[in-house]
């Protein structure tokens, strides 16, 4: 593979990985190898996917320090296989159990999962329910996940969902992915307060919040840090959801944080 060298940056290759879920689907991912024994797992949000530029931004700022890092698209996303589904919360956390045990099974040592928005979700989700993963970074994730549906696709949704589905139409009038009642109540069904309290308090959660974010507020920051056991919380002050003017503060206090957490556990 061809590098640009660049001063700032060690060289390392960018590998693309293919692993299995669960359910058989291919997820696709791309691994920035620094021969690092350790990897930091990134898991994007909601119609996004591994090339997102906080993933990017993050993969980035891991790789300078001589981290490897993983980014990879969940099922039914980007170039992994599978369809798109709307809420789909705990079949994500195992997808990304699948990406976490191939990795264990090649000797490596998965030392934090770092999700964004949906994916902070997800892998607050993750470390309730599978008891192998000691760091966990919740960049913007949502806390009450009843909020946010109605803000996204209209007043009258839960009616018109009834039928057993909605279609979401993008402003040129094509759908763009359908919610399913199913998937749907699989989101309302999820209740955060609860699968934090389950988080064991050895696992370490740092949990990034834009005070300006538009999409979820970070007033669902502060309710996670009051019952996650082992938390520290950082909000970034002026940010929005996508940290658009912020990369580079949020990839600084991701990875100091996670440098540190290495050194914990030497």
């Amino acid at each position: 593979m061809a590098h640009s060298h660049s001063s700032q940056n060690p060289v390392t290759e960018q590998q693309r990985v293919v692993i299995p879920n669960k359910h058989g689907e291919k997820l696709v991912g791309l691994l920035h190898e620094t021969g690092s024994k350790e990897i930091v797992i990134l898991c994007h949000g909601f119609r996004s996917t591994k090339a997102d530029r906080t993933m990017l931004t993050l993969a980035a700022a891991l790789e300078k320090e001589g981290i490897t890092a993983f980014r990879f698209d969940f099922a039914g996303n980007g170039e992994s296989e599978g369809s798109f589904e709307f809420g789909n919360y705990l079949r994500e956390a195992d997808d990304l159990h699948s990406v976490i045990r191939h990795f264990f099974e090649a000797n490596r040592v998965v030392s934090a999962i770092v999700g964004h928005s949906k994916g902070g979700g997800v892998v607050l989700v993750y470390a309730s329910k599978y008891d192998d993963i000691n760091t966990v970074v919740n960049v913007s994730g949502r806390y009450d996940l009843k909020k946010g549906i109605e803000e996204r696709f209209g007043k009258d949704f839960m009616e018109r969902i009834e039928d057993g589905y909605v279609d979401i139409k993008n402003k040129e009038g094509s759908v763009e992915f359908r919610v399913t009642k199913e998937s749907l109540m699989d989101r309302l069904n999820l209740d955060m307060h609860e699968t934090c309290l389950k988080i064991p308090k050895e696992c370490r959660v740092l949990t990034v919040h834009g005070s300006a974010d538009e999409t979820i507020p970070v007033e669902d920051a502060f309710e996670l840090a009051k019952i996650i056991p082992n938390h520290k919380l950082h909000v970034i002050e002026g940010a929005n959801h996508n940290y658009t003017k912020h990369q580079t503060e949020l990839a600084s206090v991701v990875v100091d944080y996670l440098k540190a957490a290495l050194q914990q556990d030497q």
